[in-house]
């Protein structure tokens, strides 16, 4: 793993009326990292997620890409570089197959002569659903059931299968084992693990440490909008990430504990 980041934040902030969200946040992400990004409701991480997606843009402060200055007007100016975000909500349409879900809204189309037909390309896609899903070693009979006929577990590996075909570089997980039990967590962080083998970097937002600790590189910690720790996980103990949400004591680790 290179020390290059992939993505630099420098000095975010963000503002909702009268409340801070965000204060001069600065964080990065390297190549195939998972990053365990924790703290209480509240606390600015789905804000800070929003930003790196496009979907928010701050009030100050940089994005760093590749070492260069980017700006994310628009979720699609993310996507380009190759970041793909999943949600709790998954944003699966029930009454569709998974090879429609993996391609919504990216379906791969023929156009014939004078391009007044286009034809999809339905057996092209099923191979790319059937190959992302092998990829991940995610086990599902047919790809073409329909979501609405799944488990939460296969619905969970679904989602992820289309944010990782798409996302080749980073891929933002906002609770992904929120709604799953202790079988289908274990699997969904298999697949998160299993990602950076294929080199994708990783930013996870979770209310479990456990499952945090399971997979992270590093951990950072928001609180009230204001990054209050961040440091290897290999330093870090539960104990003192919680000191970090609550702000209750402070702790000291042979690594510094901001960057």
């Amino acid at each position: 793993m290179t020390d290059e980041p992939l993505l630099r934040l420098d000095s975010i902030s963000k503002s909702f009326g009268a409340v801070r969200a965000l204060e001069d946040v600065s964080l990065s992400v390297k190549p195939a990292e998972i990053l365990g990004l924790v703290g209480d409701n509240g606390a600015g991480k789905s804000t800070l997620i929003k930003i790196i997606a496009g979907v928010l843009q701050p009030d100050s402060g940089s994005l760093f890409w590749d070492g260069r200055m980017v700006t994310m007007n628009h979720p699609d100016d993310s996507k380009r570089l190759g970041i793909e975000t999943l949600y709790q909500d998954l944003g699966l349409i029930n009454n569709l197959d998974i090879v429609a879900n993996t391609f919504l809204g990216r379906e791969l189309v023929s156009v014939w002569p004078l391009g007044i037909v286009r034809v999809l390309r339905n057996r092209a896609m099923e191979v790319e659903t059937r190959r992302i899903l092998n990829e991940l070693q995610i086990s599902i009979g047919s790809v073409r059931e329909k979501v609405e006929v799944l488990s939460g577990g296969q619905r969970q590996a679904v989602a992820l299968g289309r944010a990782v075909g798409w996302g080749k570089r980073l891929v933002l997980l906002d609770e992904p084992t929120a709604a799953l039990g202790v079988r289908e967590s274990t699997q969904a962080l298999e697949h998160i693990h299993r990602l950076k083998g294929q080199g994708v970097a990783v930013v996870l937002i979770s209310h479990n440490l456990e499952h945090v600790f399971a997979v992270a590189d590093r951990i950072a910690v928001l609180r009230q909008g204001i990054l209050r720790g961040e440091t290897d996980r290999e330093h870090l103990d539960g104990d003192q990430v919680v000191s970090w949400i609550t702000g209750s004591s402070e702790y000291k680790t042979h690594a510094p504990l901001f960057a």
